[in-house]
């Protein structure tokens, strides 16, 4: 077969250069950008907090990764959840693919929860991860959700989750869904209580998680290029026959019908949220006070 050939039937299957250049290459040296297929050295990747230097796209974090780029160096204290297995439907083969997901992520559920400071700010974060089972809301994360919101109340803290989700767990049925009640109503006592909550939206956030506790943040951010909505495109086109214009379910596109407050990129994100922080507690407008009493005084004293 010629080299023409050869190439023409990568080609029809969708092969790009990126993907022949990475052939032969280990594959812990380079990574292709799921968006626009380029090769990119994984060390200049990571310096670049997972950003497509080339094209901008935001590639997926694990909740550990997030973590690290978020909180304040060493003060993340994860709170201690149960880690059970959980089938109450008995579902065939679900606890073996927890078990795997288990192993293969080292984590015991999509989401991780604790306290840290955000700049000084202290706060309950909590992180979802897609790698673990798609990130998908079963009793477990549901649980561990409300139980963030249940110690920001306790410690007059103010939350922040950052979404990344599939959206219900199938194999867990109607309990699954149950969670969207769930955490909403944790997540209301919060707010009557008078705390703040703030959420992030990542790639990708569909379904339950989006319609629940994602979308009742006081303040809502996204990454650029997220992924979002309430069906995904594939079911609406299997469903109702419609293909829908891939901007539609974009975080810009939330962004620009007024259902997200600000796209913020991750570069920016730390000291974006530590200022919301700031804002939500009062401590920019305790500073802004301080200010101009100490401008006052200088003043007087000239």
């Amino acid at each position: 077969m010629s080299a023409d050939e050869t190439f023409g039937r990568r080609r029809r299957r969708g092969e790009t250069h990126a993907d022949e250049r990475l052939r032969d290459v280990p594959e812990d040296l380079w990574e292709t950008c799921p968006k626009c297929r380029e090769a990119i050295y994984r060390k200049e990747l990571e310096r670049n907090l997972r950003v497509c230097p080339k094209c901008g796209f935001h590639l997926r974090l694990k909740c550990y990764e997030r973590i690290a780029i978020t909180a304040d160096e060493g003060s993340f204290r994860e709170f201690e959840m149960s880690a059970a297995p959980y089938n109450p439907l008995g579902f065939p083969e679900y606890d073996g693919k927890i078990a795997g997901d288990r192993k293969a992520t080292g984590l015991s559920e999509a989401v991780v929860a604790g306290g840290c400071t955000i700049e000084g700010t202290p706060t309950v974060m909590a992180v979802m991860d897609m790698s673990f089972r798609g990130g998908s809301m079963g009793y477990e994360v549901g649980e561990r959700v409300a139980r963030a919101a249940e110690a920001a109340l306790e410690r007059r803290w103010p939350l922040i989750i950052f979404a990344a989700s599939g959206g219900a767990r199938m194999q867990e049925s109607l309990i699954s869904l149950m969670q969207m009640a769930k955490t909403s109503a944790a997540l209301g006592r919060l707010d009557s209580a008078g705390l703040s909550y703030i959420t992030v939206v990542t790639d990708m956030t569909y379904a339950g998680v989006l319609a629940s506790f994602t979308s009742l943040g006081d303040v809502i951010l996204a990454e650029p290029g997220a992924a979002m909505g309430f069906t995904g495109p594939r079911v609406i086109e299997i469903t109702l026959r419609i293909r829908l214009p891939h901007e539609v379910q974009t975080s810009e596109f939330h962004h620009e019908h007024g259902m997200i407050d600000a796209i913020v990129e991750r570069k920016d994100m730390r000291s974006t949220l530590a200022r919301v922080l700031r804002w939500c507690t009062g401590a920019a407008a305790r500073d802004s006070v301080l200010a101009r009493a100490a401008h006052v005084e200088d003043t007087h004293e000239q």
